[in-house]
């Protein structure tokens, strides 16, 4: 049986990771809206240090990965680990590595002492949240809100 063991992405991965972005989108049938590039990559998850990549890894190959930044909660008073992504390749899906790597990521809030992890899901993605509820998350009442080019732009304007 293959075990999943897990690698911090350096700089040098910047472009694996853009991949793994756009896997991702591909996924959630919004490829269009990818603007990431390995520079920006580079400059905020290396240079900036605003975002941490962990890789999943069956035998030393890259089967996956999670992307996260910190954010703060006032009423806790801590950091939170905020997971933007998490993408296993389909053909390694069905082997519990979503749920190993959600563990793995679980571990680092906990030894960082953070306060806890989140993470929104797309609405439509069924299977995702029923995931999430039979491991215990709680599904808050919370509607995520975008600001982002033009509509950003004519907001300042205005």
């Amino acid at each position: 049986m293959s075990k999943l063991t897990f690698k911090i992405a350096e700089r040098k991965d910047s472009e694996l990771i853009l991949e793994y972005i756009k896997k991702l989108a591909k996924y959630e049938k919004r490829s269009d809206e990818v603007i990431a590039t390995t520079k920006s990559i580079e400059k905020w998850v290396f240079d900036e240090k605003q975002a941490e990549v962990l890789f999943a890894l069956e035998d030393e190959h890259v089967v996956g990965f999670a992307l996260y930044f910190l954010s703060f909660s006032t009423y806790i008073g801590n950091v939170n680990m905020h997971l933007e992504d998490l993408f296993i390749d389909p053909e390694y899906r069905g082997k519990g590595y979503g749920k190993t790597l959600l563990k793995e990521l679980a571990k680092i809030v906990e030894n960082r002492n953070y306060g806890r992890l989140e993470w929104t899901c797309l609405s439509w993605n069924k299977p995702s949240i029923n995931f999430y509820l039979s491991i215990g998350a709680d599904e808050k009442d919370w509607n995520v809100f975008h600001l982002t080019g033009d509509a950003l732009k004519n907001f300042i304007n205005e």
